[in-house]
This record gives C-alpha cells, structure tokens and sequence, in this order.
C-alpha cells in the first residue's frame, strides 16, 4: 500500500492525463515530456499504487477497476490543488464591500481624508474606511491579528518594529501658528521671542512636554506650556481668540489658516523635517485588497503635493 511520505504527488498529474488520453504517448505530449519519460511515469504509478491501472488490449489501453475508481478523487484533488496555489484574484474595487481599518493621527486623518474619501466614494463605493486613533503605543498586536490593515504617522512617533514594511508618504516640517495681528509673531521672531510666549501643547497622552520641549531641553532652555489639549479641533480655535501659540505641522496648518483667523511663520528652532509613513504587516503584503488600498492612499498623498 502507498504510504503518503514516500508517495511522489506529481505522479497523480501524469495519472489523471493517462486516464484522459488512455494513451502513453499523447500523455507525454500533454505533460511535455518523452514516450520513454511517461512509460517510466506509469511504472512507478504501477508499484505506488499495486495496480496495472492501465493494459494494452487489441482495442487499446483499458484502465483497470482500480484506475476507473480513482479517477475523478484525482481529478477533484487536482483542481483544488490548483485553486490553492494559483494566483488570488485581482481585487474588484467597484464592486466590493470589503471594509478597511486605518490606525492614525488626528493630523494624518485631518490632511488625508479630504483626497482620500472622493476617491474611494468614487472608485469604491461600497468600500467601508475606519479610521482608528493612535494610541502612545504602536498597535502591533492589533495589526499582527488583523484588526488594523495599516497605520499611519510620524515615522519618530511611531518608531515602528523594523520587521514591518515602512513607506514614507511625505515629509512636513511644525511651524508657530498664532491668531493673525499677534503683536509678537513674525517670521523675524527670535527663539527668546518665541519662548517668552504662552503656549498650547497638543498631546493626546496628556504628557506635559513634546519634540518643541525636547529640542529646548537639550540646550537648557524651556517654554511656558500654558494650556494642554488632547483634541485637534480645540487647538487652533484657541489659538485664533488669544495670545497663545502653538507648534503644528505646516501643511495642517496651511489648511488652519484658510478656514481661522490664523497666520503661520517658522520656528526659530532648527527642528527636523517629520516623515509621514504608511506602516503594514508583511503578511498583507501581496494581499490585492490592502495592495490597492495603499495605491489609492499613495495617489491621494500625491494630490496634496507629497
């Protein structure tokens, strides 16, 4: 009896020709081999199987009981066999009801999903997008089990595993926003300038200092901090009724202040430019419905400028 360890499973492609073609030599046309390849293929189908399977007779090769029995097991496993290994089928965005969960900032959010929604409401429109907040903690379990496609931020903030795959979208760089006809804010303002003014910190941990505090802190200097939000929307509201300024990113910024009362100059600090990434997990890699996800986010991206 064949024992399955040993038991070579290419030999059922060559069984399930030679029932089709009831032929040695049309088999190995099929199967692209030589007549004496396939004579040497049935041979060893012979002594896996403990059968003749197929024997020549005036009127051709006949297949015994056994082969006949075996024939459409063979068959049904083959093609699901193929099923298995052959390519998935391209993703269909217009008529999916697939839904996508996208881990990201306020910011991201905010910048993104004007270019993002009209092209997915366009191309897709029974596609669902979730767009989930950003904890202070990369969400690797959440992303590890699928329960976010991708996640997207500030490549520093994020500072993801480096096991994940990582594309930068943009760069940004914070500038000072203030209400316009601030009596300090110019884009001559001093760094002493700047620091003497009340700040707004945007924190969604509620920590009391940020990368404008840190940069400072390494040269020994410090700001006042005189108000901490956790919420995008507040911030610049704020800022646009009051003296206090705030640090943020220009291209959000930009977006502030042709909808607020709002004028933005750069700081006097030589802070870095930010990457913005898009972050997904390896197994999502080749997936076609996260593949053409990450084409339409890439492409709205390129519609802001990116």
């Amino acid at each position: 009896m064949a024992d399955l360890r040993s038991f070579d499973l290419n030999l059922l492609v060559a069984f399930d020709w030679l029932m089709r073609e009831r032929s040695v030599s049309r088999a190995a046309e099929r199967m692209f081999i030589s007549q004496s390849a396939m004579s040497h293929v049935l041979q060893r189908l012979r002594q896996q199987l403990e059968d003749p399977l197929l024997v020549k007779t005036p009127a051709g090769m006949v297949p015994t009981a056994r082969a006949l029995a075996l024939v459409e097991p063979v068959a049904a496993v083959l093609k699901e066999v193929e099923g298995l290994i052959k390519a998935p089928a391209p993703f269909d965005p217009a008529g999916s009801r697939r839904s996508f969960t996208i881990a990201a900032t306020d910011y991201v959010e905010a910048l993104l999903l004007p270019k993002l929604a009209p092209r997915i409401a366009r191309k897709a429109p029974g596609v669902n997008i979730h767009f989930k907040r950003t904890s202070s903690r990369f969400p690797l379990e959440a992303l590890e089990q699928g329960e976010i496609d991708l996640v997207l931020g500030f490549e520093v903030m994020l500072n993801p595993p480096k096991h994940l795959h990582c594309q930068t979208l943009f760069d940004d760089c914070m500038v000072c926003v203030a209400r316009i006809g601030h009596p300090v804010v110019n884009p001559d303002m001093s760094l002493e300038q700047y620091i003497g003014l009340p700040h707004i910190l945007l924190s969604r941990t509620g920590a009391g200092s940020g990368q404008v505090d840190s940069w400072l802190a390494e040269r020994g200097l410090e700001r006042r901090v005189a108000l901490t939000v956790s919420h995008f929307l507040s911030a610049p509201l704020i800022v646009a009724q009051t003296d206090l300024v705030m640090a943020f990113p220009k291209r959000t910024a930009e977006q502030l202040a042709q909808n607020q009362p709002l004028q933005w100059v750069p700081l006097p600090l030589d802070l870095p430019d930010y990457a913005t990434v898009m972050v997904w997990h390896p197994l999502q890699d080749q997936e076609p419905a996260n593949v053409w996800l990450r084409g339409e986010i890439r492409a709205a991206c390129a519609e802001l400028g990116a």
